[in-house]
């Protein structure tokens, strides 16, 4: 049997290509969504968000807690990935750290449904934890100390006890008055050495 020719093998690359876009895509329809609405957001909204038939989001997701898992998957390496990139291109290693606390509050919105979601699969739902941990704790870490090293904050503060503290203030107990963010601004804004600064 003869060998695949590259122009035949181009095809098949570039079909994958394109699924792996749409799903990317369908990801990050299904988290704005999530973010709007909750994750139990009806799955026609989150079609028409990504520009997609229902029946697409069931073929890559056929459940629920399958479409939530992927959403949280794909937060997690999204919020690790701005991290480096916020900070090589933000006004000072302070404002990078709060432009990615601002994406961390949008992870952390979808995140809270997702052990409803997952109902019963708590081994699942640990190794999502530790993917969590494993990848954005390093990430709060490094913004943490550029911006101790430029001299805006103080040496001290832990990433984990940060982004715990974080975690806290968004459980509003879905109280339409509760701001999160108004506190969290507030919490930032005692990290600096020379007081109050917004963007």
């Amino acid at each position: 049997m003869s060998a695949e020719s590259p122009t035949e093998r181009a095809p098949a690359r570039g079909k994958r290509a394109d699924a792996l876009r749409n799903q990317q895509a369908l990801l990050a329809a299904a988290a704005e969504e999530f973010v709007a609405s909750g994750v139990d957001a009806p799955i026609r909204r989150i079609a028409a968000r990504a520009g997609v038939g229902t029946g697409t989001i069931y073929r890559h997701f056929p459940t629920r807690a399958d479409l939530v898992t992927a959403v949280y998957r794909h937060q997690i390496e999204e919020c690790a990935e701005a991290g480096p990139e916020l900070l090589a291109r933000a006004d000072s290693p302070f404002a990078a750290l709060r432009q990615w606390i601002d994406l961390f509050v949008d992870f952390l919105v979808t995140k809270h449904g997702l052990a409803d979601a997952m109902q019963s699969d708590s081994s699942g739902f640990a190794a999502l934890h530790s993917h969590f941990l494993d990848r954005l704790l390093p990430v709060c870490g490094h913004l943490l100390d550029a911006a101790v090293a430029s001299g805006e904050i103080g040496a001290g503060t832990r990433p984990y006890e940060l982004m715990r503290g974080i975690g806290n203030l968004c459980i509003g107990g879905g109280d339409p008055q509760y701001d999160p963010r108004r506190l969290i601004d507030l919490l930032l804004d005692g990290l600096l050495l020379d007081g109050p600064r917004h963007p």
